[in-house]
């Protein structure tokens, strides 16, 4: 006597089969975001500002009066160009500026006696103006051959050495205000549920060996899609001239039981 075998619907084993991707799908995702969370979250000092300073004139570097790693207060001037042929064009152009300027007085005077012609009259001053804006040009050129520190701070890097000839747009030095650093770190996004502005935490630091209160200054604009996570910046409470950019170290925080 043959026994029957039980036939199982085509649609019942594929809600099994589909059960089983999502139910595998799911348990992935989870296992996906608790990973980020037990994550060591790294965070590394970076400055509030920064940047290089270029050269706005062609000429050949006469000194530099900081040296990398060097200090340097807002102002104060860092590279000196040898602008010996710009001096000698806004000597031209002043020249040319006393002449203009004689001949458009002479012809306001000549004017007073209906000596000169409106059209005469106004082409000198004409000449005046244009005289005039070439002087501002070179001077306003000549001011550039002094490379001077937009902030207080610290030379990062030096990109050229003195008698170097550089070309306008040429990168001279990274400068840095080493006097205001940031913590940047990156968190799971969900954390946000809890981890807001002037949260208060602890960063242990690695070059130093020792820990700093830090409290969260700001929140990245955007969440990335891909990771969940989001970028967070914090400040350092008091001052700590032994921190310099580029250290990093290990945030300590405590997730609240439940999240």
């Amino acid at each position: 006597m043959f026994m029957k075998k039980r036939v199982v619907p085509m649609f019942v084993l594929i809600g099994l089969l589909c059960a089983g991707l999502l139910s595998g799908q799911a348990t992935n995702t989870a296992h996906a975001q608790s990973a980020i969370e037990r994550q060591e979250i790294r965070g590394q000092l970076i400055p509030l500002q920064y940047t290089t300073l270029a050269s706005e004139v062609s000429a050949i570097i006469s000194s530099i009066s900081v040296q990398e790693g060097g200090s340097f207060r807002s102002g104060q001037v860092l590279i000196a160009l040898d602008c010996s042929l710009q001096e000698a064009q806004l000597q031209k152009a002043q020249a040319q500026e006393r002449s203009a300027q004689s001949v458009a007085s002479a012809n306001l005077r000549l004017d007073e006696l209906n000596s000169v012609g409106k059209l005469e009259l106004d082409l000198s001053q004409a000449e005046l103006d244009k005289a005039q804006a070439e002087v501002a040009f070179n001077q306003a050129l000549l001011s550039k051959c002094e490379i001077r520190a937009p902030f207080s701070g610290r030379i990062a890097d030096q990109l050229v050495r003195a008698k170097q000839f550089v070309q306008v747009g040429d990168p001279l030095l990274d400068i840095l205000d080493d006097s205001n650093l940031e913590l940047e770190f990156i968190v799971p996004s969900r954390w946000l549920s809890w981890m807001t502005k002037d949260f208060a935490f602890e960063v242990m630091i690695d070059e130093t060996g020792k820990s700093y209160a830090s409290k969260l200054n700001r929140i990245g604009a955007r969440v990335d899609p891909v990771s969940q996570s989001v970028k967070v910046s914090a400040s350092f409470e008091g001052q700590h001239p032994e921190l310099i950019a580029g250290m990093s170290g290990t945030v300590l925080l405590s997730v609240p039981t439940g999240l």
